[in-house]
């Protein structure tokens, strides 16, 4: 899918632990651009589009009583990744000359030039083909729901030129996971799902709207819109607003799944943690937004995590202490 935020991270040698993973770190000097690129370096983006995935995998596994696909959570990593990587490197093309005028995104390897279009557009394909492979690996209403949501993603980059609300846009590609979980499970919607999924849209809006904070005043000097300009001095109420938002839709798609106890102790454990993102936003400091933004994965941990504890016990493989 796409990177999180207006703008995104900043370059490899920018930061001291840009390349976390050893893979990386070995990686051929000539594919290092690709690395950065797809974003291997930052799972946070692929976390946050696989979170709702699992979600509602989780939730079908409520509403069928049984546990969590795990064929499903397998190729639904798999394809976040991928999928985060080619929407990422798409951001990237469309958005090269807006972020050689950013200082956390000029040196990307498109704004520099270390990556041509060309090489670039091929990149997008060679990602977008393993997405395709697990999408087609899926039932066939799940295809054709997985492929709606290319249209999203498709106009994403070009919203943040027209309208204050580019991270609504984002939600609408980063959170459909809320639906195909449940759509693969059961070969079809209902309320639930949409429920669900309108819940981690509201949850994206919330959490881009911190990442955005980063870049205002860059932003502000080259007219990219944003969530995080539009709230302004309130973008505390208005993130605590989408984060209410989303723990009420949230709340109602457990109850319309059959949700027990310990899908409600991980919503209360996740509205705890939402609350805590809430109370600590600070305008003026990058490197908290920040912060706050990657807890995000902990945050969506958390609610996965009692949903599918929950689709244990109804399924009689984990029995209440």
């Amino acid at each position: 899918m796409i990177e999180p935020g207006p703008s995104s991270a900043a370059s490899l040698s920018g930061l001291p632990d840009a390349v976390p993973y050893l893979a990386v770190r070995l990686a051929p000097a000539a594919w290092r651009p690709f690395i950065q690129l797809a974003r291997i370096d930052r799972p946070i983006g692929w976390w946050l589009l696989l979170l709702p995935c699992w979600q509602s995998a989780a939730l079908a596994g409520i509403a069928g009583h049984r546990a969590p696909n795990v064929l499903h959570l397998a190729l639904f990593l798999v394809g976040a990744i991928a999928m985060r990587g080619a929407g990422s490197t798409y951001n990237d093309l469309i958005d090269r000359k807006i972020d050689a005028q950013v200082e956390r995104t000029r040196n990307r390897p498109l704004a520099t030039g270390a990556v041509s279009p060309r090489a670039a557009k091929i990149f997008v394909v060679a990602q977008a083909l393993v997405g395709a492979c697990v999408l087609f690996s899926l039932n066939s209403v799940a295809i054709v729901t997985g492929l709606v949501s290319l249209l999203p993603v498709a106009i994403y980059p070009y919203m943040k030129r027209i309208t204050s609300w580019p991270q609504a846009v984002l939600g609408l590609a980063f959170a459909y996971g809320g639906l195909m979980g449940w759509v693969a499970s059961f070969g079809s919607l209902s309320w639930p799902a949409f429920a669900l999924y309108g819940s981690a849209i509201l949850w994206t809006i919330g959490y881009d709207t911190i990442y955005a904070l980063q870049d205002a005043r860059d932003d502000a000097v080259i007219g990219v819109r944003s969530t995080a300009r539009l709230f302004g001095a309130h973008v505390r109420n208005g993130v605590g607003v989408l984060y209410l938002g989303t723990l009420c839709l949230a709340l109602a798609a457990i109850v319309g799944a059959g949700g027990g106890i310990a899908a409600h102790l991980g919503l209360l454990a996740y509205a705890l943690h939402l609350t805590w993102q809430v109370r600590n936003i600070d305008a003026q400091n990058p490197a908290v937004a920040l912060r706050l933004f990657r807890s995000n994965r902990n945050a969506g941990l958390i609610l996965f995590a009692g949903l599918s504890i929950d689709a244990l016990v109804q399924a009689g493989l984990l029995v209440p202490a």
